[in-house]
């Protein structure tokens, strides 16, 4: 592959790939669903609120009604739903199964999501408006530097303290300060969890762990003004174990469709409800699985991989040359990935600007998988983990594309 910009470009485009907004996508972007809220907020409740346009740096003052094109309308009462693993194209399949936002598409937006497209970068980015080169929200697994090993960015562990790895304030934080009640709903395990801590940090924390008992809090919350935010992972968890084109999906989507329904049915006057996703999720091919641990071609020179399946961080051995790396990758999966090295990455701004601090966890190659295709590592993955139905995290646009949806009260 020559090593220019455009040709990679190409690479990409010919993998019918869908670039994050970031990198000039098309079409607003996941980061900007939580910032447009918060105007909305702010100017509806009349409080100082900034709007950063690079992730991180604040231009002050108020910006009354500023929804980066949204729709979000100025109120005082806002709820956010944010269902896992609910991509744009999923929902739109599957639609027969969810009466109430099947409804609400042709009003709707369809916008993209982060690369990777997965949780940790996904809820980064929706938590702050920043993408994963500032966050450092980069995979599922990622190298720390300070410790040379593997971190989980889920679980959080072998990582350090979440606000030292993630520095961007969060919108939640932001609110907070200019006089907004904010209110997140979820289990009772995530609230002060790493991942919280990282991206959502700010405001109350009300613990519910059924769908129905968010809601019922939610709609409490909801009586007086300010943000209350939604969580909801069951969609993602059996698409994962059984794949979104499943019985047992199709099942899961009808129960959240029906309690959401409740909500949007119940929520005090002048509330709007905004929904919206983190990444979609296709479906594994096990004839087009790449085990490093089994191929002798990927596994040379290489320390660490990182990442998801469908996203992987390879961390090479000290003094290893990424681009003749980068050819033995490309020579083994052929057109099943577009294989990049880490400055091929930053230089085509899919991750947004990368911070100083997160360009050592970002690996020395990264690889996006076409298709259906997957590469994994079973000397670090566990054996639960390679099973996996559906999986997520590259750029297609199942996996990138996510709906916005509202509903005023």
């Amino acid at each position: 592959m020559p090593d220019t910009v455009a040709a990679h470009l190409a690479a990409l485009d010919d993998a019918g790939f869908v670039l994050p907004a970031v990198a000039g996508g098309h079409g607003a972007s996941l980061a900007d669903v939580l910032p447009s809220v918060a105007a909305a907020l702010a100017a509806g409740l009349d409080r100082e609120w900034s709007t950063p346009s690079d992730g991180g740096r604040a231009d002050p003052g108020r910006v009354p009604g500023e929804d980066r094109g949204l729709g979000v309308l100025p109120g005082r009462r806002v709820c956010v739903v944010l269902v896992d693993g609910l991509g744009y194209e999923n929902l739109a399949e599957r639609g027969g199964h969810a009466p109430t936002m099947r409804r609400a598409l042709p009003d709707g937006r369809r916008l993209t999501t982060t690369f990777p497209s997965t949780t940790t970068a996904a809820i980064g980015a929706f938590g702050t408006g920043a993408f994963p080169g500032r966050t450092g929200m980069l995979g599922y697994t990622v190298r720390n530097p300070a410790t040379g090993g593997l971190g989980n960015l889920v679980q959080w562990t072998g990582m350090p303290d979440p606000a030292d790895w993630q520095r961007v304030p969060s919108v939640f934080e932001r609110l907070v300060a200019a006089g907004v009640p904010v209110t997140s709903v979820g289990p009772a395990r995530f609230a002060g969890s790493g991942m919280t801590n990282a991206s959502l940090r700010g405001g109350d924390y009300v613990a519910a762990e059924s769908w129905s008992g968010r809601v019922d809090a939610a709609l409490r919350t909801l009586r007086d003004d300010g943000l209350v935010y939604l969580y909801w992972g069951d969609v993602d968890k059996v698409g994962h174990h059984h794949g979104w084109t499943s019985w047992q999906w199709g099942d899961e989507l009808e129960a959240f469709d029906a309690e959401l329904s409740r909500l949007v049915r119940l929520a005090p006057r002048g509330s709007q409800v905004v929904l919206t996703a983190d990444h979609g999720m296709v479906e594994v091919d096990r004839a087009l699985r790449w085990d490093v641990a089994e191929v002798p071609a990927l596994a040379e020179g290489v320390a660490l991989v990182g990442g998801e399946p469908r996203a992987t961080h390879v961390y090479l051995e000290p003094g290893r040359s990424p681009q003749e790396a980068a050819a033995r990758w490309r020579e083994v999966l052929g057109q099943a990935a577009v294989v990049l090295t880490r400055d091929q990455v930053t230089g085509l701004g899919l991750l947004g600007p990368v911070s100083e601090h997160v360009l050592p966890a970002t690996g020395d190659l990264v690889v996006a998988m076409t298709g259906r295709a997957t590469v994994v590592d079973s000397r670090t993955q566990t054996p639960a983990s390679l099973e996996l139905v559906g999986v997520h995290g590259s750029l297609t646009p199942t996996e990138m594309s996510v709906p916005l949806l509202r509903w005023e009260a």
